[in-house]
């Protein structure tokens, strides 16, 4: 079929609340150089999209700017310098909608070669695009940042959301032994996900963390921003690493005595900071795992194009629990 000229698209003309997202028709974007014209099949909202588009992450961008980020969809056009891909092909790519990249909430979304990824053979958009995001952010933080090895302990306090059920399962895959909080009616999930052990997050949580790792936790990661160095810290074997990529307003007290003296260190990174590198060795392993049906998400709610306003607000208000899946 050949490519409309107008699409329909979700965009902003200037950062602010939910109220500046508009929904009307844009010209289709020409693939120019290393880039990939695809026709979008799933996406979701992100918290991070919240950021984007509110200010609160200042990035650059270009108006009307297409919001989203991650993208599950066909090749339909080309650049001139593309080798890697033909039309027809279904990619994936979970770094759109930052640093002068236009988003995904459109029909038709320009992606750059370099962060595009080939999707597997037999696999529904809308199981991938829940969690393009949280793995691509799971591993980073566990492979770049925590250097994670077979065997260490690996506790995360919030593991019920998008980001938190995605680092138990990459450290699972991994050989980690993974301590896991979890709120009530969310054990099972957790476990499915591959904890060894799921605590009541709301409970007596690091006495319980302290019995079950009593040589002490080499990861630590609270993808919730969970700021309790006070009883974290005391828990952290020698070597240890703690994960920072979330609670942009917090501010804690670190004891830091406990923390050098145990040769600990706070690793703090933000995934769309990461270089293209970073993000095709976590596209490597997201793939391996979503071809073995090894990675997962619980989609709460579904919207289309048109309800990209309500799906935003529905995300800040926190009305459900699970991924918020966009389709066109």
């Amino acid at each position: 079929m050949p490519t409309p000229q107008q699409m329909l698209a979700a965009y902003i003309e200037a950062p602010g609340g939910v109220e500046n997202i508009k929904v009307g028709y844009l010209p289709v974007p020409q693939p120019q150089g290393r880039e990939v014209l695809v026709r979008m099949e799933a996406s979701e909202v992100n918290h991070v999209d919240l950021f984007v588009r509110s200010g609160a992450f200042p990035t650059a961008m270009s108006f009307p700017f297409i919001i989203g980020r991650d993208l599950v969809g066909s090749v339909v056009a080309v650049g001139s310098a593309v080798e890697e891909f033909s039309v027809g092909d279904r990619v994936w790519s979970n770094s759109l909608g930052h640093d002068g990249r236009q988003g995904s909430f459109a029909e038709y979304v320009i992606a750059p070669v370099d962060r595009a990824y080939p999707l597997p053979d037999g696999i529904d958009p809308a199981t991938v695009a829940p969690v393009l995001h949280a793995a691509g952010t799971a591993h980073i933080g566990l492979v770049r940042e925590a250097h994670l090895q077979p065997g260490e302990t690996v506790v995360v306090p919030s593991a019920s959301g998008a980001v938190g059920a995605a680092i138990v399962q990459l450290a699972a895959a991994m050989g980690a032994y993974v301590i896991a909080g979890a709120s009530t009616g969310d054990e099972h999930w957790v476990r499915k996900c591959g904890a060894d052990v799921v605590i009541d997050k709301h409970g007596d949580f690091f006495a319980q963390v302290k019995n079950y790792a009593p040589r002490g936790v080499d990861v630590m990661w609270d993808p919730n921003g969970g700021d309790d160095y006070e009883h974290m810290v005391p828990l952290l074997a020698r070597g240890a690493r703690v994960i920072v990529m979330a609670g942009m307003q917090s501010s804690p007290r670190v004891p830091i005595g406990q923390l050098y003296t145990r040769d600990a260190s706070v690793r703090g990174f933000a995934i769309s900071n990461a270089p293209d590198a970073d993000l095709a060795a976590a596209a490597t392993t997201i793939n391996h795992l979503l071809a073995t049906d090894r990675l997962k998400a619980r989609v709460g709610a579904t919207f289309h194009l048109a309800e990209a306003a309500e799906a935003h607000r529905v995300l800040e208000a926190g009305e459900v629990h699970g991924r918020l899946l966009i389709l066109p």
